[in-house]
């Protein structure tokens, strides 16, 4: 079934949160796969590690990885499911991919966050897996691309583990990002923290947009996602 005809098919499930409307949990995955992924840059940063390829990819992975091992499997199944067609959302729009990017076109990481995930545990993740269209080719690899995945990282994680350093949310409005945001970061401090303080803010930037300042070890999240990600969802 082609990918386009797939998605509208499908009924978003409910995210890391317990939606009020519809929209609510595809706008919460999302955060979360954003949060992980600008913690990606962090740890990258903080821990002075080796990237070997584009710091962006390695970020997607550590994303997709800390869903696969922070959330129960049904919710975990449920967040991945909406961040994957936020990259499909983002994907329409434009008429073609943005080459030149330092991210990889948004198509591609679509399949890169299933391939990822179905490969963390096939036996509960195959009818997920079909349902977003994961090619029988690609599902073929990615056992083995998750199990590469976590060996670089899971070393990684370890030490995360025993470090002292919380991640903190200084700057935020009230709503549903801002619950999102220190849900998770909560918990996510009671698993982990860095070798130095790690700020997160909610702001206003003009644009939807998400990053990672080394120069202040900063995660800045724009509040206009809020807003994007639920025009996202209608479109979809």
């Amino acid at each position: 079934m082609r990918l386009k005809a797939m998605v509208l098919a499908l009924i978003l499930g409910s995210g890391p949160l317990c939606a009020k409307e519809p929209s609510d949990a595809f706008v919460a995955s999302n955060v979360v796969s954003i949060l992980y992924h600008e913690i990606g840059h962090a740890v990258i940063d903080l821990m002075r590690l080796p990237i070997f390829g584009q710091e962006e990819d390695a970020a997607d992975v550590l994303s997709a990885i800390l869903i696969d091992e922070i959330y129960e499997e049904q919710t975990a199944q449920n967040t991945v499911m909406d961040a994957a067609f936020g990259f499909y959302a983002e994907a329409q729009n434009t008429d073609e991919p943005a080459y030149w990017d330092v991210h990889g076109p948004d198509e591609q990481r679509y399949y890169n966050l299933v391939c990822l995930f179905y490969g963390g545990n096939p036996a509960e993740r195959g009818d997920l897996a079909t349902k977003l269209g994961l090619p029988e080719d690609r599902a073929e690899t990615c056992q083995e691309e998750y199990e590469l995945a976590f060996d670089s990282w899971g070393p990684v994680l370890d030490d995360l583990a025993g470090l002292s350093h919380e991640m903190e949310l200084t700057n935020f409005t009230d709503g549903l990002m801002a619950d999102v945001l220190i849900d998770e970061i909560i918990y996510f401090n009671t698993l982990f923290r860095f070798p130095a303080p790690v700020s997160v803010e909610l702001v206003s930037c003009g644009e939807a947009n998400a990053f990672y300042d080394p120069n202040t070890a900063r995660i800045t999240i724009c509040s206009e996602f809020d807003v994007y990600l639920r025009q996202q969802y209608e479109n979809l």
